[in-house]
């Protein structure tokens, strides 16, 4: 070993006469040396004998190999780590003619993966995998246009009006093609989004006609339109307007980016993107009329960005992929204008709750003018300040009419009047929750998973806002001189209504149920989960429809006490002539019965969440019972069911209410020992059954088309979707333990033989996407 040590040693790489370079493809040719001075040996099959003497695995180092030159040499000439690799009689650059003339068969067809290539980026891949692998892009860009005239794939071209016809119309459609990416680019950017999570924003260096006014660019697409009309009679009537079409839907793409600036009237903003919606069905309608260019696209592009990754494959979606990724995005951009028709505060999160809840997800593009419309400037919809938004929340949800949000304290001006006093305290409270609040809009607004991760996080947050609430409560009690209630169910304690905590309270519940809702739809939870998860969202939900009964209760006693001191139609004033607080505002029935309505809907909501919730926990823990149950905790051996228990509820740890359950706890309310498996059953059914009862109710409120019954303004018709979803969850549920219960029946099942069923019955899990409601995820329970 030590000769072959020795042997190696001498082929050091600081030989200071290394032999010429020569391709790596090709055998080594003999050295040609004349220097009388060196005599060169052929070395070969000694170090190829030297090789053969080690065992696999087993290295020998130059002591001046370093680490870079070892990664170096692993890199060199390896096609997925070395950008400049070649393969045998390959080429550096492109040899594609973009000056030759174009057949509009083949015009078509470029246009047609262009657009294909255009929704892989809008997909989230990289520019230099789509669009920038275009033969015509890259000579457009490269060098980089600073007006017009420079942005085109024909360098010195000579005068434009003598053109081929075909090569205008295509550099038009790159023009707005172009100038499409850089403001869809620059919306993303400006928005809250992730970086390669959702959407990759680099250019490479590359322009995307930022210095180019649209303007100018879209006076090219008309001109190329005017064109094609003059010389159509040297066309079929199809291809021309099939060309004509394709370059229609650049100017009207173009046209709808612009006014998604404007936030103004939703008629009026929706007019381009009705325009793309027929344009690009008859653009389906001619694909065929297309004819593949594939020399015009090329990864070897890539190797002239700026980027050290190496050439990537070309991502292109097919035709019928692009069909429908397109026209879903038209649909969602003509939907989510929908937003600015402001009606209440509550409508407008159901809005964008139900359209983020959209199966597939709307793209990050349309995201990205949702959340411009909501926080752009910091002015809501483009009209309504952050105070105009939260005030109509919180009198909504707690403070119906009520003298805490009258204008007219922001008017008083002597430091010791109750007014002044109620005003700053208001504000402070408003300075400390406007963030919060707006943060669950905006969390809302990303990726499915990454919804659930902020939203956890933000629970803290919100724990600590209801504790600042708590302490503004006790000062606001002390202005208005409220006196305190007896509430029922407390136990005949009197208790002030705390209108602000309970207010950060709904929202912190809110957080919670959703964090746990969104784990089923994500397949977070392993099926042994499903029960525990299922009873903790039944938990959350009844301690939520609790709480609205007691704001419910406080509401009513002061609209009650409103109307029997004061007159409906009277107007909230400074003080009277004693310093006493004239606690009437404007119609206080008319935001009474709002609120009441709301609290009706919402705790109906709750109270439903609950019982189907506990319906799926009890089925679950049946099905566990019986053996029913694949990938259960007896089947996981590593870990222990603590232990899960303690990382699954990790995020609700810090929340001091709802207290989180204790293990021992939590196990027993899941399994229920005391209860048999026909009684476990049995109670799932009724529970799915009052489920079924209270969704009917729901419906019909929604079915009726008073959206601002349940405070869907917008989002009816994906409100109405989604309750009927849950209604045919809760009508499965039913099913499942019927099915169950007579095979326990027909088995004969004796207490502690609950095996014996696992003979009869097969129990699928099914996935969220297969499923009536991504949130309800019923076992379905067949006969084998």
């Amino acid at each position: 070993m030590v000769s072959l040590s020795k042997e190696l040693m001498d082929l050091s790489i600081n030989d200071p006469n290394p032999g010429p370079n020569f391709d790596a493809f090709q055998e080594p040719p003999p050295p040609a040396l004349s220097s009388e001075g060196i005599v060169a040996q052929d070395i070969t099959q000694r170090f190829l004998s030297a090789a053969a003497t080690l065992e696999p695995g087993e290295i020998i180092k130059d002591g001046f190999f370093t680490l870079f030159e070892s990664v170096g040499a692993l890199e060199i000439m390896d096609p997925k780590m070395d950008s400049g690799c070649l393969a045998p009689g390959e080429s550096l650059d492109d040899d594609y003619d973009v000056a030759r003339p174009l057949l509009p068969s083949e015009v078509v067809g470029i246009i047609d993966q262009l657009l294909s290539l255009e929704m892989a980026w809008h997909l989230g891949y990289p520019l230099s995998q789509t669009i920038f692998t275009s033969v015509y892009i890259e000579r457009m860009l490269n060098p980089a246009p600073r007006t017009l005239q420079d942005a085109d794939f024909i360098k010195n071209g000579g005068d434009g009006s003598l053109r081929d016809p075909m090569h205008r119309a295509l550099r038009a459609y790159c023009l707005g093609l172009l100038k499409s990416c850089f403001y869809v680019n620059e919306r993303i950017k400006h928005e809250h989004s992730y970086e390669e999570e959702d959407f990759v924003t680099n250019t490479y260096n590359r322009s995307l006609l930022e210095t180019i006014d649209r303007y100018e660019i879209r006076d090219e697409i008309m001109e190329a339109r005017k064109i094609l009309h003059e010389t159509r009679h040297t066309l079929p009537d199809e291809m021309t307007h099939a060309l004509g079409f394709r370059l229609e839907f650049r100017t009207a793409f173009l046209r709808a980016i612009e006014l998604s600036e404007l936030r103004s009237d939703p008629e009026s903003l929706s007019l381009p993107w009705a325009q793309m919606q027929g344009v690009w069905e008859v653009i389906n309608k001619t694909r065929h009329l297309g004819k593949p260019v594939p020399e015009a696209f090329s990864t070897k592009i890539q190797r002239r960005l700026a980027s050290t990754m190496p050439p990537r494959p070309i991502v292109q979606p097919s035709p019928e992929e692009t069909y429908e990724h397109f026209k879903k995005l038209i649909a969602d951009g003509i939907n989510v204008l929908n937003v600015l028709n402001y009606a209440d505060s509550q409508s407008l999160l159901n809005f964008v709750l139900h359209f983020q809840a959209q199966k597939p997800q709307p793209l990050v593009y349309i995201r990205s003018i949702l959340q411009n419309f909501l926080f752009n400037d910091m002015v809501i919809l483009g009209r309504l300040s952050i105070r105009q938004v939260l005030d109509d929340d919180l009198s909504i949800v707690v403070l119906p009419s009520s003298l805490l949000l009258d204008p007219a304290n922001d008017s008083v001006e002597a430091p010791h009047h109750p007014r002044y006093a109620i005003a700053h305290q208001m504000e402070l409270f408003r300075q400390r929750a406007a963030q919060s609040y707006l943060d669950i809009f905006r969390a809302f607004c990303q990726n499915r998973c990454r919804v659930r991760r902020t939203l956890f996080h933000s629970l803290q947050d919100w724990e600590m806002v209801q504790t600042d609430a708590e302490e503004i409560d006790q000062l606001l009690q002390l202005q208005t001189e409220e006196k305190p209630l007896v509430y029922p169910p407390s136990g005949g304690v009197a208790s002030h209504s705390l209108p602000l905590s309970s207010w950060a309270y709904h929202y912190k519940l809110r957080l919670m149920e959703w964090t746990v809702q969104l784990g089923f739809e994500l397949e977070i939870y392993q099926p042994s989960e499903l029960a525990g998860m299922y009873w903790y969202l039944s938990y959350l939900s009844k301690t939520r429809a609790r709480h609205l009964e007691r704001i419910k209760f406080f509401t009513t006693h002061r609209l009650e006490a409103s109307l029997a001191t004061t007159n409906i139609n009277a107007t909230a004033a400074a003080a009277d002539g004693t310093g006493k607080i004239n606690t009437a505002s404007p119609h206080p029935s008319l935001q009474h019965a709002r609120s009441q309505s709301y609290l009706h809907v919402t705790t109906l909501e709750a109270a439903l969440t609950s019982e189907l919730a506990a319906a799926l926990c009890d089925l679950y823990t049946a099905l566990d019972r019986l053996g029913l149950m694949q990938g259960t905790s007896r089947q996981l051996p590593y870990g222990t069911d603590a232990l899960r228990y303690e990382v699954r509820m990790r995020p609700f740890v810090t929340v001091g209410l709802p207290e989180l359950p204790t293990f021992e706890a939590f196990l027993d309310t899941v399994t229920q020992p005391g209860k048999q498996t026909a009684s476990l059953l049995e109670g799932a059914a009724r529970a799915a059954a009052h489920a079924r009862a209270g969704l009917d109710r729901l419906l019909h409120l929604g079915s009726s088309g008073a959206a601002t019954e349940v405070f869907a303004v917008g989002s009816l018709d994906r409100w109405v979707e989604r309750v009927r979803g849950w209604n045919k969850a809760a009508v499965a549920v039913g099913e499942a333990a019927s099915t169950v219960s007579k095979a326990i029946v027909a088995a004969g099942v004796a207490a502690g033989d609950d095996g014996v069923v696992a003979e009869r019955l097969r129990v699928e899990v099914p996935r969220p996407d297969k499923v009536d409601n991504e949130w309800w995820i019923v076992p379905k329970v067949t006969e084998k």
